[in-house]
């Protein structure tokens, strides 16, 4: 008992109790400032407006989306395909302010039926699209070697659609 005394208490009591205090301020400023990001669908089903240059009619494409955070991975796929297929997401980008950005090289023979001379090329692409409640959602692709923007409308595919898609294979 000689090893207790009352500074060794009050010290013990002191530092317990400023560590609690700093705890719930900490927990009381986390939860009123600090907010997770957004969450977004995981796909999208992309419809061009206009036909693009050289194509008689485009393909409606699917883009595939993986996000950590603000942090965005996609690929883009034609609509018609098995859900679960596997593709190198060649796209990276961020989520600020519900602005989606993408960029990176895409494959231009996704998006016509016609033979491409230049099959499998690849091309530098920016995405843009303000994603909000309200659909369909719109947005544009910039891709290098055309000179004007594709704008198109996306519309989010849930997971029945997707469901419904693989029974239908």
């Amino acid at each position: 008992m000689n090893h207790f005394n009352f500074k060794s208490l009050a010290f013990y009591g002191v530092a317990l109790g400023s560590v609690l205090l700093l705890f719930k301020a900490v927990t009381a400023y986390g939860e009123t400032n600090l907010q997770a990001s957004t969450i977004i669908g995981d796909r999208y089903r992309l419809t061009f407006n206009e036909n693009l240059p050289n194509c008689g009619t485009s393909n409606p494409l699917m883009l595939n989306i993986q996000q950590s955070g603000i942090y965005l991975n996609a690929s883009f796929l034609p609509a018609n395909t098995n859900a679960d297929t596997k593709k190198p997401l060649s796209l990276t980008g961020n989520l600020k302010n519900h602005q989606l950005s993408l960029s990176g090289k895409i494959d231009t023979d996704i998006f016509c039926d016609l033979p491409d001379p230049h099959k499998g090329s690849q091309k530098s692409a920016i995405i843009q699209m303000q994603l909000r409640d309200q659909l369909p959602i719109t947005g544009q692709l910039n891709v290098n070697g055309i000179p004007q923007p594709l704008k198109f409308t996306a519309i989010p595919q849930t997971a029945q659609e997707q469901t419904q898609k693989l029974q239908s294979h």
